[in-house]
């Protein structure tokens, strides 16, 4: 009998519970149907996961299948192996036109365009998503409607208006609305004023080589959160990012609103549950006046060794494919609320009554097809900034909005000194790529570590179960 071919994937524990037991799930019904391989699945701490593949490249070593955060593509597509080579080939590229690999139907065409669209360079998919999401805003529709406000709303200065609603109540929540000092949220206020964050179209016409965080729109966004903040409106728990203090918080109903991402769906909806209010989602509001820019999106993508024999190749190939067929992204999306990532699995979910029964799990994946419900405007930009130390640019910012909102600071020229210091971060990996194929901790990091809190799964179970009574 012939030995079956070995694939390694290492894949990101993002620690949520029961997350892993899907995927090797997953693995075993790939190994059932093509008992020729084996799927060596391997979940590793989804912190410093791209630095153990460059551990491994560097020893000649590397898995076939990578995962990578959204914030470490640009380090993924520098990385080379130790003799030089790019470590990773291009998915799309690899397939070369092909509709099926090992019977696997090839899904590549069928993904959702915005979230193709932030993977691929001049148009060509270099890695295959995997955990997609976006932002929404959440809304404690009992104490809205308390106040008078029967809308979640659409803009900040509809925030600010419906915060001002709640303040007035008698016994009312202590502030109107929360959202987590995380990079995520000064991504996605410049995506929809159509700002950026680098050069070269936000490193996509060309390579990343300067960086403004101290943009019209990036101001425009922290002095509004300033204000919002000062007038006693906006809660900062103080702790960066504190998804799990924010999250309480909406679950204590301490706030009206919540801004955060679509992943935290199912546990919102299980904290609204257990505090016994009713619920409301809606999209993530833009400024006032201006149209909707686009949206970012957040979450992981696999990407594709380089230099692999042809049946480790297709079998890896063919293994994407099926983490990502119609049922299995379907089946992700109602385990973890991840965005269906092709529309296939949409339209499945949608056939089996899935949307109908569970409206807000819908609202992510139109807000990343439509500019708004109902106007049909096509796809809006999705194109999320590329350049290398992205999570250390992200350190940079969330401590800079925090000097601002917990000593006063002025935010011109706080988020002047904040775009030196990220330029610099920048600088220094542009170097390690030069000089070494992307090898530093710190240009490999996906979240940052100054002392900073990290998020997991098991804090939004914590803040959840906590509320409960």
């Amino acid at each position: 009998m012939t030995a079956a071919t070995v694939i390694d994937v290492w894949v990101a524990d993002l620690t949520f519970p029961g997350y892993m037991d899907r995927l090797h799930g997953l693995a075993a019904a790939f190994e059932k149907a093509h008992p020729e391989y084996r799927i060596n699945l391997e979940g590793r701490d989804f912190r410093t996961l791209s630095e153990e593949i460059a551990e491994a490249a560097e020893q000649g070593r590397p898995p076939a299948v990578a995962e990578y955060y959204f914030a470490v593509t640009q380090a993924a597509r520098d990385s080379r192996t130790r003799d030089g080579r790019p470590l990773f080939t291009s998915v799309e590229k690899a397939v070369a036109g092909r509709t099926e690999i090992l019977g696997e139907p090839v899904v590549l065409g069928d993904i959702l365009p915005a979230v193709r669209e932030y993977y691929s360079v001049d148009g060509d998919l270099t890695s295959m998503p995997a955990v997609v999401t976006a932002m929404l805003i959440y809304g404690n529709k009992d104490l809205l409607r308390a106040a008078g406000v029967d809308e979640l709303p659409r803009t900040w200065g509809e925030i600010e208006t419906a915060c001002e609603a709640v303040a007035a109540l008698e016994n009312g929540p202590s502030h109107g609305v929360t959202w987590s000092n995380h990079g995520l949220f000064f991504q996605q206020a410049l995506a929809v004023q159509g700002g950026q964050l680098a050069d070269n179209d936000n490193g996509r016409s060309g390579r990343a080589g300067r960086l403004d965080l101290s943009s019209p729109e990036m101001l425009g966004w922290v002095q509004w959160w300033q204000r919002l903040h000062s007038d006693g409106h906006y809660l900062y728990t103080g702790k960066i990012p504190d998804w799990e203090g924010n999250m309480k918080a909406f679950a204590d109903q301490d706030v009206a609103l919540r801004i955060t991402s679509s992943n935290d769906l199912n546990y919102m909806a299980q904290a609204a549950q257990n505090s016994g209010f009713e619920m409301a989602v809606g999209r993530c509001p833009g400024p006032d006046g201006q149209p909707y820019g686009g949206n970012i999106i957040a979450g992981t993508s696999l990407w594709l060794a380089n230099g692999l024999d042809e049946v480790t190749q297709d079998g890896a190939l063919a293994f994407m494919q099926f983490m990502n067929s119609p049922r299995n992204a379907a089946d992700r999306h109602v385990a973890s609320s991840f965005v269906p990532v092709t529309r296939s699995s949409y339209r499945l979910l949608e056939s089996e009554g899935w949307f109908e029964e569970n409206p807000f799990h819908g609202l992510a994946s139109a807000q990343l097809n439509t500019y708004a419900e109902g106007e049909g405007e096509g796809v809006p930009p999705c194109r999320g900034a590329l350049f290398g130390d992205f999570a250390g640019a992200q350190d940079v910012m969330t401590r800079a909005m925090g000097d601002v909102l917990l000593d006063g600071v002025d935010p011109v020229e706080r988020f002047a000194q904040a775009t030196e210091e990220a330029q610099q971060l920048l600088d220094t990996y542009e170097k390690d790529r030069d000089e070494n194929g992307v090898r530093s901790p710190q240009s490999l990091r996906v979240e940052y570590f100054t002392g900073m809190e990290v998020y997991t799964g098991a804090q939004l179970e914590n803040a959840v179960r906590g509320s409960a009574g």
